[in-house]
C-alpha cells in the first residue's frame, strides 16, 4: 500500500499541485434563497401593494437594528426561542439576530417613552429554523408588521388590523381566505375550567397550536403523553376546541355554565362579541371565524390573537374547503413593552403580520403555471438609430429623457442593426422607441414606433418628452 501511495504521489507532483486553488462550493447557505430580477418584480408588487394599504390606514414607518442584545430577546418567544440565532460576542456585547419585529418594536417604544403610534415594519427577521423552502419557510424572510400602541377603547384597533388583512389579502387576488380569531382570555378560561394547572397553560397551549396541522387524537397524545396532563382535562379541552362560528357561537357561551364563571374568558367573550359587532360595520364579518383551536404559541400576547389562512377548494364536487396554510397572524399584547420599561409602565398594543413569503411563493407558482411575462424593468423607451455613425445624437437624446425623468435605455454599441434594437424591445417589453436618423436631424423630428402595434409617428423633438409621457401612462 505505502508503496502504491508513493508511485500516485508522484504522479500527482508531475501533474501539478493543487495548491493554491480552493475549491468553493456555489450555494446559497441553508435556509435561505437568491432572487431574480423576475422573483424581484412579482416581490416588489406585493410590496407595494401592501405599504399602499398601511399608508391608506394613516402608518407612519420605522426601522431597527438587524441584531439586539440577546437579553432583549430571550424570554419572549416561549417554546421557540431555541430557534434564536446568537452570535459570537462582539466587544463584550452578546448579541442575536431580531427574530421578529415585534420585540425590537417594543423595545423602541420602552427606550423612546412612546406611549402612542402607529407604525408599520418592513424588514428581514433570522430564525435557526430546519426549514420546508417548498412551503415559503426560511431562516432568513421578510416580515411585514403593521401594529398601533397606545390607550384606545376595547376592540376599535384591533378591529382596523383585521380589516387591513382583509384588504391586502382582497388585493393580492390570491384567492379565497378565512380569518380566524380568538383570545387569550378565552383560551387561559377554558384551560381553568377544564383542570389544566396554570404552570402548564403555555405548553398546553403551544399544543393547542398544532391543530391546524394535526388532528385532534394527536395533540391529545401530546399533552397527555408528554405533557403530564390529565386524560380528563384533554378530553374537556376537546369540546371546546373543535368549537368555531360567529355571534352565536359566542352567545353560547357566554351562556356556558363553566366559562361564564370565569373573570378572564367572561372578559374576552364580552370584547369578542364587540369586535364582531365592528367586523360587522366594516362588512367583513362574513371572513372571520371565532375559533376555540387558535392558539398562536408566542408568549406575549394577551389579548385577542387572529391568524389569515387561504383555502383551497378541494374539487368541484366538494363543498367542504382545506386551509393551505397562514399568510398573516397578530394580536394584541399590552404587556410586552412593560417588559422593558424600567418602570413597568404598560402600553397597550395590537399588530399584524403579514407572512410575505408564504404569499410571494404562491404568486411565484401561479406566474410559472400561467407563463405570464413578467418585466423587470420600467423603460419606457429605447433610443435607436435607423443608419450608422449616430451614436453621439443618441446619447444627446438619451440625455435630454433622461434629464426630462423618462426611462430609456441604448445600446452600447456605436452603429447596432435597427432589427437589433427592435428585436431588444420586444425581448425585454420596452413599448416605444425613438428612432433618430439623418432626415429626422435635418427635419427636428424623432420617429416614434410603437412596438406592439408597429406604428410610427414623426414627433418634433420639443414635444417628444410629452408624447412618451402619454403614450406610456395609458
Amino acid at each position: 500500500i505505502a508503496k502504491e501511495v508513493a508511485k500516485l504521489l508522484e504522479m500527482k507532483a508531475q501533474l501539478g499541485g493543487d495548491e493554491g486553488k480552493h475549491k468553493f462550493v456555489l450555494k446559497t447557505p441553508k435556509g435561505t434563497r437568491d432572487y431574480s430580477p423576475k422573483q424581484m418584480a412579482i416581490r416588489e408588487r406585493v410590496f407595494n401593494a401592501i405599504i399602499t394599504c398601511f399608508k391608506r390606514h394613516g402608518a407612519e414607518v420605522i426601522d431597527t437594528p438587524v441584531f439586539e442584545l440577546k437579553e432583549t430577546l430571550t424570554g419572549k418567544y416561549g417554546e421557540d426561542s431555541k430557534l434564536i440565532y446568537d452570535l459570537k460576542d462582539q466587544g463584550g456585547e452578546l448579541l442575536s439576530l431580531r427574530y421578529d419585529l415585534t420585540v425590537p418594536f417594543a423595545r423602541y417604544l420602552a427606550m423612546n417613552k412612546i406611549t402612542n403610534i402607529k407604525r408599520y415594519h418592513i424588514a428581514k427577521v433570522y430564525r435557526r429554523d430546519n426549514p420546508a423552502m417548498t412551503r415559503g419557510r426560511y431562516r432568513e424572510f421578510y416580515q411585514c408588521d403593521f401594529d398601533i400602541a397606545g390607550q384606545f377603547d376595547p376592540m376599535i384597533p384591533d378591529a382596523e388590523c383585521l380589516k387591513i388583512v382583509h384588504e391586502i389579502l382582497s388585493d393580492l387576488q390570491l384567492g379565497d381566505f378565512l380569518i380566524k380569531v380568538n383570545d387569550r382570555r378565552i383560551l387561559d378560561g377554558m384551560f381553568a375550567v377544564c383542570g389544566v394547572p396554570d404552570s402548564k397553560f403555555r405548553t398546553i397551549c403551544s399544543s393547542v397550536d398544532k391543530l391546524d396541522k394535526m388532528p385532534w387524537e394527536e395533540v391529545r397524545s401530546e399533552m397527555v403523553g408528554e405533557k403530564g396532563l390529565s386524560p380528563e382535562a384533554a378530553d374537556h379541552i376537546g369540546e371546546y376546541v373543535q368549537l368555531h362560528g360567529g355571534l352565536d357561537l359566542i352567545e353560547r357561551l357566554l351562556q356556558d355554565p363553566k366559562l361564564s364563571q370565569h373573570k378572564l374568558a367572561k372578559e374576552g367573550l364580552g370584547d369578542m362579541k364587540l369586535l364582531f359587532e365592528y367586523l360587522t360595520l366594516f362588512g367583513i364579518a362574513g371572513k372571520i371565524s371565532f375559533d376555540l383551536s387558535l392558539a398562536r404559541g408566542l408568549d406575549y400576547y394577551t389579548g385577542v390573537i387572529f391568524e389569515a389562512v387561504l383555502l383551497q377548494q378541494e374539487n368541484d364536487h366538494v363543498e367542504e374547503s382545506v386551509s393551505v396554510g397562514s399568510v398573516a397572524g397578530g394580536g394584541r399584547y399590552d404587556g410586552l413593552v412593560g417588559m422593558f420599561d424600567p418602570k413597568g409602565r404598560k402600553v397597550p398594543c395590537v399588530g399584524v403580520s403579514i407572512g410575505i413569503e408564504r404569499i410571494f411563493s404562491i404568486l411565484e407558482q401561479r406566474v410559472e403555471a400561467s407563463e405570464e411575462k413578467i418585466r423587470t424593468t420600467e423603460t419606457q423607451v429605447l433610443v435607436a438609430s435607423a443608419q450608422k455613425k449616430l451614436l453621439e445624437e443618441r446619447l444627446k437624446l438619451i440625455s435630454e429623457l433622461w434629464d426630462a425623468g423618462i426611462k430609456a435605455e441604448v445600446l452600447y454599441k456605436k452603429n447596432p442593426k435597427l432589427l437589433n434594437q427592435l428585436q431588444y424591445c420586444e425581448d425585454t417589453g420596452i413599448p416605444l422607441v425613438a428612432i433618430v436618423g439623418e432626415q429626422e436631424l435635418k427635419d427636428g423630428v424623432v420617429k416614434l414606433r410603437v412596438v406592439a402595434t408597429r406604428e410610427e409617428v414623426n414627433v418634433r423633438r420639443e414635444s417628444l418628452v410629452e408624447e412618451i409621457r402619454m403614450r406610456t401612462s395609458r
